[in-house]
């Protein structure tokens, strides 16, 4: 019926159409242990516990891992969670005169 008002307004009886767009996964990284020749096996242990709260069976079977293969994956986490931790790590063991360190490395997604 004419003279409505906002029922005679033609872009009142537009239809609104909302594209979903499905968010991407976040890429995902490892912090990884890196062996040296002087920091002390009972402080990887520690760190371990204290940064990625690892129970003391586990911490021990990964801090030989490092010791036996170089190096020793710790956990898999978004980049600024793996950064965060790899930089506590890192602190931690300039804080007791430690070479200890850890790396990033981004896991490779289909």
């Amino acid at each position: 019926m004419p003279g409505q008002g906002w029922r005679d307004d033609p872009e009142r009886e537009q239809v609104v159409t909302e594209e979903r767009v499905k968010p991407k996964k976040p890429r995902m990284y490892l912090v990884v242990l890196l062996n040296d020749d002087y920091t002390p096996m009972e402080f990887v242990v520690w760190v371990l516990r204290v940064v990625f709260h690892k129970p003391q069976d586990e911490a021990t079977r990964l801090m030989l891992q490092v010791h036996n293969h170089g190096r020793g994956v710790c956990g898999t986490f978004t980049y600024d969670v793996a950064r965060s931790k790899a930089a506590q790590v890192e602190t931690l063991a300039r804080k007791h005169e430690h070479p200890l360190q850890a790396r990033l490395e981004v896991v490779e997604t289909e």
